[in-house]
């Protein structure tokens, strides 16, 4: 009898799209609520200019149902997917903690305790926060549905295959030079936070910095280089999470039994992991994506410590049948 995956599963991309999009709009959101509670803080309305005044009380029509005093109740949401607090709980990206840690060449324990949540998160779910949180991964995803319009209209888009390891290399070496700085360098070629700073700076100082123009180069890799490319090749928090993810619990898993050789599985991964031929690895970002696209619902989510190995062509694929007649149900002769 064939195995059949919990039905809620093809429908998660549906969820993991609605989590990014609600990230990237906090994101936009939270600069706007932190000018405002400035604002409220200086109790100086009538000081404000008009742009600044419709922007105070637009952000009072917003809040009022939720806070009573803005000066004091706002911050109960600040900072970005770099660092920030969510209601009292302090947390931060894994990679803020080592850049830190190298930049001050010290163990920092409260700092290293607000990135311990996601660490462990992590290792239970895998490279998740590249797939479902990070705002940059958002932005590129769009920029890949783009691609794909391109090359519809006939115009060639990068498809080039680099090295993965590449990124640890980036890793190594943005903490190196975090080091012999005392900055954290790594912060800079990091895409989430450098979306986070350049939102901010838009909305709070009216303009975009040097990481905007980053960001945009990073686009540009994508479109003409390599799909995805820079989270492939070079992000040292993908390389990061990778690592800590290599291990984890919950793993994306091929049902060989419903499987039909079809490889929208391959065709739809973004990371250029093989599927058919369970192939997932440390590169897995646990998107669903490939459960979503499958056709015979030969995808799903098992507790494992490890991908299990090629398990042969899917037993409804042509080559399959061809080569195990007897595996098949016989037709009766009427």
């Amino acid at each position: 009898m064939k195995a059949k995956p919990l039905f809620l599963w093809r429908h998660l991309n549906k969820l993991r799209w609605l989590t990014l999009a609600t990230v990237f709009s906090m994101l936009v959101l939270l600069p706007f609520l932190h000018v405002y509670q400035t604002y409220v803080s200086a109790h100086a309305y009538d000081l404000l200019a008009p742009q600044e005044k419709e922007l105070y009380d637009t952000m009072e029509m917003l809040t009022r149902p939720f806070v009573k005093d803005p000066a004091e109740d706002l911050d109960a949401i600040k900072g970005n997917t770099w660092s920030g607090t969510f209601f009292g709980l302090k947390l931060s990206d894994p990679l803020a903690a080592l850049g830190q840690m190298a930049a001050g060449m010290n163990l920092y324990t409260p700092f290293l305790l607000t990135a311990l949540i996601p660490v462990l998160l992590t290792v239970l779910l895998g490279r998740f926060y590249c797939g479902w949180i990070c705002p940059a991964s958002f932005l590129y995803e769009l920029n890949s549905n783009f691609a794909v319009l391109l090359r519809r209209m006939g115009l060639h888009t990068g498809r080039r295959h680099l090295d993965k390891r590449f990124k640890y290399v980036v890793l190594f070496a943005g903490l190196v030079l975090s080091m012999v700085t005392g900055s954290v360098l790594v912060a800079a070629v990091y895409p989430p936070a450098v979306v986070g700073r350049e939102i901010y700076y838009a909305v709070a100082l009216g303009g975009f910095g040097a990481g905007a123009v980053f960001f945009a180069v990073t686009l540009l890799f994508d479109l003409l280089v390599s799909q995805r490319g820079f989270c492939r090749y070079l992000c040292p928090g993908g390389a990061l999470y990778s690592l800590l993810g290599r291990y984890r619990l919950l793993r994306i898993q091929r049902i060989v039994e419903n499987c039909n050789d079809c490889a929208k599985c391959n065709a739809i991964c973004e990371f250029g992991l093989d599927p058919l031929r369970d192939g997932f690895g440390q590169e897995c970002n646990n998107c669903t994506a490939c459960i979503a696209v499958c056709p015979t619902d030969a995808l799903t989510f098992e507790i494992k410590l490890k991908d299990v190995g090629y398990q042969g062509y899917g037993h409804l694929g042509k080559r399959y049948q061809r080569e195990h007649p007897a595996d098949q149900p016989s037709k009766e002769v009427a």
